[in-house]
């Protein structure tokens, strides 16, 4: 494997996994304090098993984004490329929307943005590389749950 080739690996695993960490870091304070005091439904996990998951999938986002980076050139793979920013940038702010501004409310409206958005991601991915696409799927489903979690805390509260 070409250096180049490692070098663009490394960059399309770390541009998921920075971005993830930052509004991490935002959402921690949130965490101990607002969010501890909530009332939570009963399918509610534990706090600890979120940076795991979120890990775990911003590596698949990052594996994706590379697969697709590397297919050929053309109007699919920018639009791609389009659309995988897009969901990255609101899954970046629905922390800042949910811990740090405190509102659930409009944190459920965006999340049901992010989780078109995978959608749409998964469509597009899928006609320039499957396996990006399918990698995807965890993702869609973690998505879906918390969407079911933040409309749950929302009407909770």
């Amino acid at each position: 494997m070409k250096a180049s080739t490692v070098i663009t690996f490394i960059i399309c695993l770390a541009i998921p996994l920075v971005v993830g960490s930052i509004s991490g870091i935002a959402a921690m304070a949130g965490v101990k304090t607002w969010y501890a005091e909530l009332v939570k439904p009963s399918f509610n996990p534990p706090n600890y098993l979120f940076g795991p998951v979120w890990t775990a999938l911003y590596l698949l986002m990052g594996i994706s984004l590379f697969l697709i980076w590397q297919s050929p050139a053309g109007i699919m793979r920018i639009q791609a490329l389009w659309i995988f920013a897009i969901q990255l940038i609101l899954n970046f702010a629905w922390s800042f929307i949910f811990f740090y501004f405190r509102q659930a409310g409009w944190a459920f409206f965006e999340i049901i943005l992010i989780w078109i958005c995978i959608v749409a991601m998964l469509v597009i991915f899928y006609r320039v590389s499957k396996p990006a696409a399918f990698l995807q799927i965890p993702y869609l489903l973690w998505v879906t749950f918390a969407s079911a979690l933040n409309g749950s805390v929302w009407l909770l509260n």
